[in-house]
């Protein structure tokens, strides 16, 4: 059967706007077919009640086909970790076998200081203009980044990086395990065809046992991001959008495998770059989650009253156990095959599919969007809602700092990562104070 043609409003490549049943841009020549269709993604629901009578994205944007999910059959085994399964941690050795939990379950030593209590730069040695270590306070920092006196590696930029764009901010952490941080975000804000607010955020987690899984995570988060900001003021459906971006992303992942050409002779038994993606789209009535990977999004709503929700579900082994009703969700996650995941952006990936889905709470909140290392410390919707600041909305870069200082508290075991944005979306400039 051929395959459907991609709804796309612009072309993924140039971003020039597309017409209706166009098979190759007209800008640029670039073949459309070789982007995934968009698949049957979940309809728009509500949140904790009625859909509101505000949003006046309710009304100008028409509700996705109301098409159930795709499950498992009833008694379907999931696949065991091997082809199209990855694990998301460094490989000790070749192959990825699930002893690696067992034999090195911390993988990486600490290198640097706890963020925590070394936040500060290194500082000039008296007298010599170069640094001095940040852990030992006495010896010489090499031009590598490590000291001569006590061997630590100094932080780099990515290890702590924390941004506040309008009522949007994100905070990522290398963490108190890994040697860097392999974790990206972008966050923004932006304007709809009527005027209406709009802000974006975009949390990605590189897989560990990939080649330059730093690279891929700020690839992918980038592009999505531009895409986003590009497609929504030009009308584009968020959930459109965000299926667009997801595409975008893996097109900028995938093109990180063939450069440099070098890359994969440091480590020729590593696979091609790789990472998960998870993003949220806020407009004043209308919340758009999308994602690939086990990196996650939670709705907590202003009133605690209310539920909180878990608004993604993982491409992941212990996912599939669970949608197979091979296990309970505690004894899937407790497994040591619990990170494999089975979907992500790479050019190994087997095939994209990007999951959508568009919600309407009925009550103002906050969307949390964050990698595992801070879900792994806090996984069901209610203990997430239990460590959200209750003025996450007015101050959502002081609650980030909140959050990630839980999974530093927690063991800091991975790079953590989260960005909070507030529902309903509110002009740029407002936020914390």
């Amino acid at each position: 059967m051929m395959s459907q043609m991609p709804r796309l409003s612009a072309c993924p490549s140039c971003e020039e706007p597309l017409e209706s049943g166009d098979r190759f841009c007209g800008a640029c020549g670039y073949d459309l077919s070789a982007v995934p269709a968009r698949p049957e993604d979940n309809p728009t629901i509500a949140l904790n009640g009625a859909v509101p009578a505000q949003g006046a994205p309710a009304a100008v944007y028409p509700e996705a086909p109301r098409v159930p999910p795709a499950g498992a059959a009833p008694g379907a085994a999931a696949p065991p970790p091997g082809d199209g399964v990855r694990f998301d941690r460094h490989p000790q050795h070749e192959g990825y076998a699930p002893e690696i939990y067992r034999t090195q379950p911390d993988d990486y030593p600490l290198q640097a200081p706890d963020p925590r209590v070394s936040a500060e730069p290194a500082a000039p040695a008296a007298g010599t203009g170069t640094a001095v270590c940040v852990a030992c306070r006495a010896g010489r920092v090499d031009d590598d980044g490590y000291c001569e006196n006590c061997g630590h590696a100094q932080p780099r930029e990515r290890d702590h990086m924390e941004q506040e764009y309008g009522p949007v901010a994100a905070v990522s952490d290398r963490g108190l395990r890994h040697h860097r941080n392999e974790d990206a975000f972008a966050i923004g804000t932006t304007a709809l065809p009527d005027g209406s607010p709009a802000a974006v955020a975009i949390v990605c987690d590189g897989v560990s046992s990939a080649t330059r899984p730093d690279d891929a995570s700020a690839a992918a988060a980038k592009a999505a991001s531009e895409t986003l900001l590009a497609a929504l003021p030009r009308g584009t459906h968020p959930q459109q959008a965000m299926h667009e971006a997801i595409v975008a992303a893996s097109h900028a992942v995938n093109s990180l495998a063939e450069e440099p050409a070098t890359a994969r002779e440091h480590a020729p038994h590593q696979n091609a770059p790789a990472c998960t993606i998870v993003g949220a789209v806020v407009t004043s009535g209308l919340l758009v989650v999308g994602w690939v990977g086990d990196s996650r999004a939670y709705w907590v709503p202003v009133d605690r009253g209310a539920p909180p929700a878990r608004l993604t579900e993982d491409d992941s082994w212990a996912a599939q156990m669970v949608a197979a009703g091979l296990m309970n969700e505690a004894e899937a996650y407790a497994d040591e095959r619990a990170h494999a995941i089975t979907g992500w952006l790479g050019a190994d990936a087997y095939e994209l599919e990007p999951h959508t889905a568009a919600f309407k709470p009925d009550r103002p909140g906050v969307v949390v969007v964050c990698t595992d290392g801070l879900w792994n410390y806090a996984e069901a919707a209610e203990e997430m809602a239990r460590v959200v600041p209750l003025d996450a909305a007015a101050q959502p870069l002081h609650s980030a700092r909140v959050l990630v200082g839980h999974a530093l508290d927690g063991g800091g075991h991975d790079n953590v990562t989260v960005a909070l944005v507030p529902f309903p979306a509110v002009p740029q400039g407002a936020g914390s104070a």
